[in-house]
This record gives structure tokens, sequence and C-alpha cells, in this order.
């Protein structure tokens, strides 16, 4: 079919045939190159995860971050092969991205600082996977830290995403640090009851709950003469994961007591005095 064309175009077909066959076999490569980059890096973040993984020090967040890290850099080897196929000088395209990436840096400032905050978090490490934290009036139980936010759930199960630079900037109060916590508790009594029987109401809940630690020693006290009230002061060390049942137990049993004993919690209340005074009405 070939000797039937004219000479010059089959001269032409000679030249470009070559040219097309190369072509591609480059672009058929650089598609494999890409589907098994972006597999090999998939894998790669699974065995990065897994291996920092069977490390006892390494919580959750250290190896989703790593493996996230390995992830992107084959990524970029990934891309860098590609484009190598395609006869592009990777060492030249490098140092335009380095040039690219400065300027870029400088425009996206504050997405750089949320992975600059978010690295900083990690080896600080204030927090880990499962803690319950309070920053910049933000409260919920540390979820995942990621490169550029952290992931907060709250306790009725709404999902925050807080930029790692706010909460870096911010003082980070973290509830569930220590393994124990100490629960303050404020009754008011009425002041015509006995001080010593309702102290030692609360002194016998205490002793009766398994929950509350005997060291530190509990301790209660008159705290403050209120307007309508004597306020007793309760404070008790109690573990971490047993914060809030010892609270709600503790104040439903003492203000059972309370009535059963007849200490009572009045009510705010005022005296009024008014004074009547006589006026003579002119006639």
């Amino acid at each position: 079919m070939l000797d039937q064309l004219p000479p010059e175009l089959r001269d032409q077909i000679a030249v470009l045939l070559p040219q097309i066959v190369d072509g591609g076999l480059s672009l058929l490569s650089a598609i494999l190159i890409l589907i098994l980059g972006i597999w090999f890096a998939g894998r790669l973040r699974l065995w990065t995860v897994r291996a920092f993984g069977r490390m006892p020090q390494m919580d959750t967040m250290l190896q989703n971050f790593f493996g996230t890290i390995v992830w992107y850099l084959a990524i970029i080897f990934t891309v860098l092969a590609v484009l190598a196929k395609f006869g592009v000088q990777t060492a030249s395209l490098i140092a335009v991205l380095g040039a690219a990436g400065l300027a870029v840096g400088l425009a996206l400032q504050g997405t750089l600082a949320n992975v600059a905050a978010g690295v900083m978090l990690l080896i600080i490490r204030p927090f880990r996977a499962g803690h319950y934290v309070e920053v910049g009036g933000i409260a919920g139980t540390v979820k995942s830290l990621s490169l550029f936010t952290t992931e907060l759930s709250t306790p009725d199960n709404i999902q925050i995403i807080v930029p790692n630079s706010d909460i870096w900037g911010q003082p980070i109060k973290n509830y569930t640090y220590h393994p124990t916590r100490r629960l303050d508790i404020t009754f008011g009594i009425s002041y015509g009851d006995n001080i010593g029987k309702a102290m030692g109401i609360i002194k016998a809940e205490i002793a009766a709950d398994a929950r509350c630690l005997a060291e530190p020693e509990p301790f209660t006290g008159v705290l403050n003469l209120g307007e309508s009230s004597v306020d007793i002061v309760m404070r008790v060390w109690v573990a971490n994961s047993e914060f809030w049942n010892v609270r709600f137990d503790l104040m439903r049993k003492i203000k059972e007591r309370f009535d059963a004993e007849g200490i009572t919690i009045p009510f705010p209340a005022r005296t009024v005095y008014t004074v009547n005074a006589a006026r003579k009405v002119a006639e």
C-alpha cells in the first residue's frame, strides 16, 4: 500500500512513523508509571503506618502524619519520573519549581504556617488522639492531626476542623492529659442548718464511693457565706475516666441524704424593709 503513495509522502511517513511509535510508547509507559506510582504511594503509606504502629510510643496521629509525608514524597517522585519520560529535564524543572515554590510560599504564608504548626504540635505533643481539649474557646475530643488541620469531635458528635496555626497560637487546656483529676462541688445550705451535720453527710458519701481516691485526701470546708446560703465545698480526686460519673452520682446521693436528714438547700432570697413615713396632708 505504501508503494502506491507518492515518493514525497512515503518519505514523510518514514520520518514521522518512528516518532509516532516512540511518542506512543512514551505515553503508555508514562501512564503505566503514573498508575504504578500512585498504587505504590498508597502501599508505602500503609506500610509506614503499620511500621510506626508497632512502636508503643507512637500514637495514631504520628503514624498517620508520617504516612502522609511518605505518600506526598512518593507522588512527587512519580510525577518527576513521568515528566522524564517525555524528555523534560527534571534538574531544570526542580530549579523552576523551587523558584515557583518560593513565590507560592510567600503567597500562602497562612497555609505554610499551618504545616509548621502541625509539625510543632507533633514534636511538642500537647495532646494525643482521644484527649479532650479546649483551645480558643473550642472544646472536643481529638480525632486526628494532619498537615494543615486538627479534627475535633464534640460530646454531641459534631465534627470541628481547626487550622493548626490557630491551635499552636492559643493556650491549650487538656482535660485528659493526667490520669487523675480533682472534682469540686459546692453545696449551699440554709443558715439555720447544722454545718457540721451537713459536712458529715458529704464526707460519708465520699467514703462510701470506692471511685473517690484516698490520696490526695478529700477536703470539705465552708467556702463562702452567701446572701442566702452557707456554701460548703467538696474537693475529691478521681480517675479521669470516672470524673463525670462520680460527679453526677455524688450530687444526687448527697441531695437525697440532705432531704432525708432535714438539711435544706435554700432558694435565693432577699429581705426588704419598708419604712412608712407619716406625712401631713395639707388641708
